[in-house]
């Protein structure tokens, strides 16, 4: 009999511990799931945090027209696109003489573009300043035609030729407001030049022409002789 109650203590002990430990892993178990779920909890808030920001700060959704900014000064146009949420930048200039300096040639994207607030758009301005040319090699090389359709055709303006001792309409020299020019100087297109050409005087014949007291260019192909023709009176024996 006190053997039986003796089984039964150790049984009913044994049962306690092994319920004891049951329930502790019970326990343990669940809190590993709750902390689980804490977890997931406060990653799903922060993805929801982090979406809704972005969506504010990106104008999620809103769509801006871009203007057409063809020919407008760039600084009206900053002020444009400022009043849009957008941004101007001048990343390359041309130059359009018939455009107003400083004047927005071409853009990017085009007009009538939608985009987001914030984006760039990327413009080519007419140049503030006149391009520089460089002046060819013209001079005792080249005729009056040909160095005259030369200079034109880069953009400089051509005045009447100089006239001076030398072979005829051939380039002497090139000048611009009064300054001697030489091949590989630097121009602003449009300026105005002359061509120094030569007369037709060479030698002898151009001792007696002065350089600016010649009158007129017919004058100075015919070196300033007088071409009136003298007639002498001779009778009819032949007398003078």
């Amino acid at each position: 009999m006190a053997e039986s109650m003796k089984v039964a203590d150790i049984g009913v002990k044994v049962a306690e511990k092994a319920a004891k430990k049951t329930a502790k892993k019970a326990w343990g178990c669940m809190t590993f799931m709750l902390n689980l779920l804490a977890m997931v909890i406060v990653v799903v808030l922060l993805l929801v945090g982090v979406i809704w920001w972005l969506d504010g700060y990106t104008h999620h959704g809103e769509a801006v027209e871009v203007p057409d900014l063809q020919g407008v000064d760039y600084s009206r146009a900053m002020r444009m696109l400022d009043e849009k949420g957008l941004l101007l930048v001048a990343n390359d200039s041309t130059y359009i003489k018939e455009m107003a300096a400083g004047a927005i040639v071409l853009q990017q994207p085009v007009p009538g573009s939608k985009v987001k607030a914030g984006r760039v758009i990327y413009v080519t301005i007419n140049s503030l300043t006149l391009p520089r040319e460089v002046i060819p090699d013209l001079i005792e090389n080249s005729s009056y035609r040909e160095a005259q359709a030369k200079l034109a055709a880069i953009g400089f303006e051509m005045l009447p030729p100089i006239l001076v001792d030398g072979e005829k309409d051939w380039v002497l020299g090139i000048k611009c407001e009064g300054r001697n020019l030489v091949a590989g100087d630097m121009v602003a297109r449009g300026s105005q030049l002359s061509l120094v050409i030569g007369n037709g005087l060479v030698g002898d014949e151009a001792s007696f022409v002065e350089w600016g007291d010649a009158g007129s260019e017919a004058d100075l192909e015919t070196g300033g002789e007088d071409e009136t023709d003298t007639f002498v009176e001779v009778d009819e024996a032949g007398n003078e």
